[in-house]
């Protein structure tokens, strides 16, 4: 049994005190003495040319201090994109600039144009009210395919096309897929789309900003994933602020699934004015605005096919996507449709030949980035309704044909670059099956059908990439920044320790989970050990938190300073034991000289670290701090077997999920209880994607879902009791602690399994129903189910 505190242990999260009992510190509750109040004025159409602004009324009004256009920000850099693409034709992406406020042209409804900074946030907005905005109103750009058509009307004109990127990947293996698909003995095509998501975290988008005029300082507070990220890219290419000079603060943050990742122009806007008007600026975003403002999620249309051969062996697989990018390029976009997602196109399955194609398209729609899974649940919702679909029309088993072409043996270098370490996902399987008592469906069948009700069964296996690596590699592949982690691991003279890591947590558990990782390397209590984070000041530089990358890059670099801390400390016991350092042992929290009672506890060493009487001041330096950087040799490979069980109305095509059980596979477990808790919140976003959650523009381009009186988020009483189960653990071969990542899973296995699910129960009940495209609203489902 793992022991209180360490690695295995099923720790109470500690964070978890200040938030249940209202002590957290989140960045509206940051509140600077002075300070102004910004409300952003946004476009009420989805694209236009601003032929005139009139704020003079606006800005004569009691308590505003000034009124701010794109005519401010001249000479101002456009808000970056951090990763390039290069297309199949060896051109670079086009990336029209993407500027702090809409400057000559509005681009998506909710594209800020002007903003008021008043000395409260009432008389900002009233100020707002009296604006007048003169827009000569164009034809939204909304259909992706028909936007690339020539002679249409352009999102910038400047870049002279809506076409982004035409990617294709492999190319060198198009030529032999094609061939592959000639000789197929049977060819399973599926069209479907991953529907456009909000994030919605629980808390919106916040930024205050303070400028120091005698120190030419900057701090800004904001709710980011990754605070040092945020600096770089608003310093280096937005504001032209040295590094040193800016100062990044992420407190406590509410939720981010991925919206919280890049650096926004609310961010940008409220830095640069705080130097303007001489005083701090705060801009807090409504949650109407959050609908109008925050990058979105997913928005694919695909086609998919899969070629089989006589035996029913995987031989090739063939996509061909359309991905919305939204109005502007945000931080990571390009990467979510390209090496996020085509380099997971082999799923778990040993299919020789691979071709994915993705053409990026900009339209008048909110830009669209990473949400919960980044292109892993697009892949793998597109690969497991297409096997589901290939098994009915072969007639054979879904989990037959699954077991049948899974990858058995490993390292196994996939067709799409990547090379699993190591995976078992027969075992994943069959734990599903046992957890979910797949073998007595078909007496729960029975007994939905007495009641009238059609009950399905839906299974799907999944692998994610995690950890994204090396930055070496990703470097060539267009990333415009390392993704690397950073410890810093200071110990005090006393034994307690601080660490300093450039992760950052917006409801990871990091505070106890990173403890747990240096209190059982050491062998002391976790209480002793505090975890900081978030502040550009006092943490190394890091990459942030994403892509389930905080145990596996982030713990490991931790892992790495905690080693340095140890072995010199084991030089310092050596002194004191007046004994070989090679004969030095470390186990809970003692240094013993090996096979002697000779001893000296971790208070002992550190007091003599910073308390240098007896020392070896020849050979050692006082004090125990060290830090590491730990850049990863490869991704790491999550992987997993979930089952779904719905039963279906077929009056009214309302959905009940019934039951929902995940085998996972994420190697080594540091806390069991944080990982189910991902996973369960994971599968909640998942389900919620699958059968209610979608985004819905006009032909307009006027948002129809902004708000949640339209845009449908599941509630407690639409999801089952989980059944979760991580025991089937391959622990991962390239990183120190052998874990590979638990925080996006549920979202990328849950989607294709109750669709499936859904199918499963509409065809066992007659109906011949080949797909329904998310979310599987009873609407939809009920005319399915009538042709």
């Amino acid at each position: 049994m793992p022991k209180d505190g360490g690695i295995g242990a099923s720790t109470k999260r500690r964070e978890d005190i200040r938030f249940l009992t209202g002590k957290g510190r989140y960045t509206d509750d940051i509140n600077l003495r002075g300070q102004a109040y910004a409300h952003f004025v946004r476009s009420e159409v989805a694209h236009g040319r601003i032929k005139g602004i009139d704020f003079a009324a606006a800005e004569a009004m009691e308590g505003v201090v000034k009124v701010f256009t794109a005519a401010d920000f001249a000479g101002v850099g456009g808000i970056p994109c951090g990763w390039q693409i290069t297309d199949k034709h060896g051109k670079v992406m086009l990336e029209p600039k993407h500027p702090v406020l809409a400057d000559g042209k509005v681009r998506h409804v909710g594209d800020p144009i002007c903003v008021v900074v008043a000395d409260t946030y009432e008389q900002a907005r009233d100020a707002a009210e009296m604006i007048e905005i003169d827009i000569e109103e164009l034809p939204a750009v909304l259909d992706m395919k028909a936007a690339i058509e020539p002679g249409g009307t352009l999102v910038h004109e400047e870049i002279g096309s809506n076409l982004c990127f035409d990617w294709g990947f492999v190319e060198e293996n198009k030529a032999a897929v094609d061939e592959a698909f000639a000789k197929a003995a049977h060819v399973t095509t599926l069209e479907l789309v991953n529907n456009r998501l909000v994030a919605n975290p629980m808390e919106p988008r916040v930024a205050v900003a303070d400028f120091e005029s005698h120190s030419d300082q900057y701090t800004l507070y904001t709710t980011s994933q990754n605070p040092h990220v945020i600096r770089l890219l608003m310093g280096a290419f937005v504001l032209g602020i040295p590094e040193h000079k800016l100062r990044v603060v992420a407190p406590d943050v509410g939720g981010g699934f991925g919206s919280k990742i890049y650096h926004y122009a609310e961010e940008a806007f409220v830095t640069f004015a705080a130097k303007v008007v001489k005083r701090p600026v705060k801009w807090t975003s409504s949650r109407s605005e959050a609908f109008l403002s925050d990058a979105q999620g997913r928005d694919h249309v695909t086609k998919i096919e899969l070629a089989l051969d006589a035996e029913n062996n995987f031989t090739a697989i063939r996509t061909d996507t359309y991905a919305n990018m939204g109005a502007y390029l945000s931080t990571f976009a390009p990467a979510i449709p390209t090496w996020l997602h085509g380099t997971l196109m082999a799923g778990n399955y040993k299919t020789p030949l691979i071709y994915v194609n993705v053409k990026a398209v900009f339209t008048n729609t909110i830009p669209v980035d990473a949400y919960r899974g980044a292109g892993r649940p697009e892949a793998t919702f597109q690969l497991e309704r297409l096997v589901d679909k290939a098994a009915r029309e072969l007639g054979v088993d879904p989990v037959a044909l699954r077991r049948q072409n899974f990858i058995t043996e490993f390292p196994y270098q996939t067709p799409v670059a990547v090379v699993y370490d190591t995976g078992n996902y027969h075992a994943t399987m069959d734990k599903l099956l046992e957890i979910s008592d797949h073998a007595g469906f078909e007496a729960r069948r029975m007994e939905s059908a007495a009641r009238g009700k059609l009950r399905g069964f839906g299974i799907a296996h999944y692998i994610e990439a995690c950890g994204i690596a090396p930055s070496n590699l990703v470097g060539q592949l267009g990333a415009r920044a390392g993704l690397y982690e950073s410890a810093t691991v200071r110990v005090n003279a006393t034994g307690s320790i601080s660490v300093y890591t450039g992760s950052h947590s917006h409801g990871q558990g990091h505070e106890t989970s990173f403890a747990q990782v240096v209190a059982e390397m050491i062998g002391i209590d976790a209480a002793q050990i505090d975890i900081v984070h978030g502040d550009t000041s006092n943490t190394p530089m890091g990459m942030g938190t994403y892509g389930s990358r905080s145990l596996a890059v982030g713990g490991s670099a931790i892992v790495k300073a905690t080693n340095k801390i140890i072995n010199k400390a084991k030089k310092i016991a050596s002194h004191l034991l007046e004994a070989a350092e090679g004969d030095i042992e470390l186990k809970d929290g003692k240094f013993t000289v090996a096979g002697t009672d000779k001893s000296v506890d971790w208070v002992g060493v550190t007091l003599a670290a910073y308390v240098p009487h007896n020392y070896p001041l020849e050979s050692l330096e006082p004090g125990l701090e060290e830090t590491a950087f730990y850049d990863p040799s490869n991704f790491t490979y999550p992987s997993g077997a979930y089952g779904c069980e719905v039963e279906v109305d077929a009056d009214t095509g309302q959905v009940t999920v019934l039951a929902f059980s995940a085998a996972d596979d994420f190697g080594n477990i540091v806390n069991p209880m944080i990982v189910e808790g991902q996973v369960q919140g994971g599968l909640a976003q998942g389900i919620g994607q699958a059968l209610m959650e979608n985004c819905a523009y006009d032909e307009n381009g006027q948002l129809l879902s902004g708000s949640f009186m339209d845009y449908a988020m599941p509630r407690a009483t639409d999801l089952p009791m989980f059944n979760v189960d991580h025991s089937c653990v391959t622990p991962c071969t390239h990183n120190p602690l052998g874990v590979k990542g638990c925080g996006e899973a549920g979202a990328i296995g849950s989607p294709p399994a109750v669709v499936n699910a859904v199918i499963d129960a509409l065809i066992r009940g007659g109906h011949d129903v080949k797909h329904i495209d998310m979310p599987l609203t009873p609407s939809r489902v009920w005319a399915a189910i009538n042709g």
